[in-house]
């Protein structure tokens, strides 16, 4: 019988493995259920273990992959915003646009603006300050 130390490097090592497989599959029509079955866990049970490790649920970690390459593909400004959004594995372009506006602080039309406007930019100096902000929402912009 496998002590607990085991267990739990066992348990890591498959989180590890979905979340390789949504950094790998992001683009495909991934649910907790089928990350779950992929893994032979309850979908419960990968959520909640995911979270313990990870910080933030399966979905929520998809979702900033999904939003991390919608980043640099509205960079590259050869594509509008409803083609990223599909590009990406999104379904909607209304939940695309919301989760996009929590984790980088501005609708994606914006950002695509911004990110055409800072051409010529070094792209370290614009990764740096456009990186979506991981477990938590962005602070609202100011108005002047």
């Amino acid at each position: 019988m496998a002590n607990s130390s085991d267990q739990r490097l066992q348990d890591l090592a498959r989180l590890r493995r979905v979340r390789d497989r949504i950094d790998r599959e992001y683009r495909q029509p991934l649910d907790v259920e089928a990350l779950a079955r992929g893994a032979h866990i309850s979908a419960g049970h990968l959520s909640r273990q995911f979270k313990a490790a990870y910080g933030e649920s399966p979905y929520s970690y998809l979702m900033t992959r999904r939003i991390e390459r919608a980043m640099a593909l509205l960079q590259r400004g050869d594509l509008g915003v409803t083609e990223v959004c599909f590009e990406v594995g999104c379904s909607s372009l209304g939940t695309f646009s919301t989760r996009f506006s929590e984790l980088v602080g501005m609708s994606p039309s914006e950002y695509r603006k911004r990110a055409l406007d800072l051409a010529g930019v070094p792209s370290c100096l614009v990764k740096a300050a456009t990186r979506p902000v991981r477990n938590r929402e962005a602070a609202p912009a100011r108005r002047a």
